[in-house]
């Protein structure tokens, strides 16, 4: 019996189709969303499954089928992974937005927020305070003004009948009555006027003759002069008004 004819060793196995190779993503990860893959309970699994198959089909690669995928070896935690930790963390589409800001910068913003909002303050202030400084003054004015309204009624009439005229008493009133008009005093109440309750005060109600087309109240005769400043009125004018037929 030649060499050729001896039947060789037996190679353990015998002839027959190859079995399928099956390879498993064991990977804690998904390598797509960076989750961890089916929560503790999968992961217990998952290392019970590699005890039991530690002798299996995986150990014809030489180690875990992770190594062989791409990607390199598996990372031992999801710190090592770069995965948030966090279950509130939400992953933005900015990645860049995931860089902190620098402490100085985040400062300095919180700074210029407070200084805009000194400067706002500031700003109603100032305008609260000059619309008070103009009421006050207006107030004062109306209060020297109602301490001297005997005797502007007392130069009105005077200058009414003739009184003044000619006489040393009619340069003093005219001197007053400019005076005050530079602090804003006016004098209102003319007949021919229509009748306004905010501005007139009617001691009489007459029957007169008014001009054709008159539809409203009108004053015929101004027993008193009103006084106003600006638009705050010192005292009405005192009148008689007719009403039109």
């Amino acid at each position: 019996m030649t060499d050729q004819d001896r039947p060789g060793p037996s190679s353990g196995k015998e002839d027959g189709p190859d079995e399928p190779v099956v390879i498993r993503d064991k990977r804690r990860f998904d390598p797509k969303t960076g989750e961890v893959r089916g929560g503790q309970q999968a992961q217990e699994d998952s290392v019970s499954n590699d005890s039991e198959e530690t002798s299996g089909s995986d150990s014809a690669f030489g180690g875990a089928v992770g190594d062989d995928l791409p990607g390199g070896k598996q990372p031992s935690s999801p710190q090592d992974a770069g995965v948030p930790t966090d279950p509130s963390f939400v992953v933005p589409d900015d990645a860049s937005s995931l860089t902190d800001e620098h402490p100085d910068t985040v400062l300095a913003r919180e700074r210029l927020e407070d200084v805009r909002r000194v400067q706002a303050e500031y700003v109603n202030y100032k305008r609260r305070v000059d619309r008070d400084r103009e009421t006050q003054r207006d107030a004062q004015t109306a209060r020297i003004v109602e301490s001297l309204l005997p005797v502007l009624d007392d130069f009105h009439l005077a200058r009414e009948h003739g009184d003044l005229a000619g006489t040393p008493f009619e340069k003093i009133a005219d001197k007053l009555e400019t005076t005050l008009g530079r602090h804003g005093l006016e004098r209102f109440g003319e007949p021919g006027e229509a009748f306004d309750p905010a501005q007139h005060e009617a001691l009489m109600n007459v029957e007169a003759d008014l001009p054709d087309g008159t539809t409203a109240t009108t004053v015929v005769q101004v027993m008193q002069p009103g006084y106003r400043i600006g638009d705050r009125v010192v005292r009405p004018a005192r009148v008689a008004v007719a009403d039109p037929t």
